[in-house]
């Protein structure tokens, strides 16, 4: 029998780190708009499809979920909680979900690809996959901020802001996945500061600091993270003095194949909304 010799997935991501950063955060305090943004938009697209869902499962969603919006409109709601050893494997049996929602979870995994073709392994037939994560231009104030910062004060750049996945990334990936009518959108959301340490300070209470494994491991300097507030705020400032960070959510729909779905159009072709493809993958 022939050997797999693919090399592993290399990773990017400390995820037993960011389960600590996220107990952290929810002892802190949580600071949850964009968590409650997602979850209000998952309830007005899963509006949209006109059929039941049987078994649901929310994957990764931090904090308390999607449980307390998603329970009104679905029958039963299973929460699957990363293990504490942050390994990316879902305890879900083959062709058991009708629905897989996951929220804000995606952006801090290391072989996307598995853990997407995982959960259209745990989908039934026509089974949906709808979930949300942090994609884009996200945050890309405060990485050209430290990048400008570190470059005067310390000779270097290290890595501070994750690397995040675009659209046509996120789409090809569940294709390649196996999933069938993918779709992806852009929810774009600026927020704005009075300075780039209160910036940081929701990004620690949201337990979305830096978990990069090539992370710098000692403090930052001081005067780094000056010069990193000053750059900022002759940067990404308004009239009013108040800096903008950006968040892109990307959006990504697809369902598991069966034989009653629209064939896919060629590439490039697609012209449909997130919600007009929702509603056409859903059995009437």
């Amino acid at each position: 029998m022939a050997q797999n010799t693919s090399p592993p997935t290399p990773s990017l991501f400390d995820r037993a780190l960011l389960l600590r950063r996220q107990r952290r955060a929810a002892a802190l305090g949580p600071v949850n708009f964009l968590l409650d943004r997602v979850a209000e938009d998952m309830n007005d697209r899963l509006a949209a499809v006109m059929r039941d869902f049987e078994a649901a499962a929310d994957i990764w969603t931090p904090g308390e979920g999607l449980g307390p919006g998603l329970r009104r409109r679905l029958r039963s709601l299973a929460r699957i909680t990363p293990p504490d050893s942050g390994a990316e494997v879902l305890p879900v049996a083959n062709a058991s979900l009708d629905l897989a929602v996951s929220a804000l979870a995606f952006q801090f995994v290391n072989d996307l690809p598995g853990v997407l073709a995982q959960i259209r392994r745990a989908l039934k037939p026509d089974g949906l996959l709808l979930a949300a994560m942090i994609g884009g231009d996200t945050l890309t104030e405060l990485r050209q901020s430290f990048a400008a910062a570190e470059a005067e004060c310390e000779g270097g750049v290290s890595p501070r802001v994750a690397p995040f996945a675009d659209l046509r990334d996120v789409g090809s990936l569940l294709q390649r996945a196996g999933l069938a009518l993918p779709v992806t959108d852009v929810d774009r959301v600026v927020v704005r500061y009075d300075s780039a340490f209160a910036l940081m300070a929701d990004l620690r209470r949201m337990g979305a600091t830096n978990i990069l494994i090539e992370r710098r491991r000692g403090p930052t300097r001081r005067s780094t993270l000056l010069k990193m507030a000053q750059v900022y705020a002759e940067r990404f400032a308004d009239t009013d003095s108040r800096i903008r960070a950006t968040f892109d959510i990307i959006w990504l729909s697809a369902w598991a194949p069966h034989e009653s779905q629209q064939k896919p159009l060629r590439p490039g072709s697609g012209k449909v909304s997130l919600e007009e493809a929702v509603k056409r993958g859903a059995k009437g």
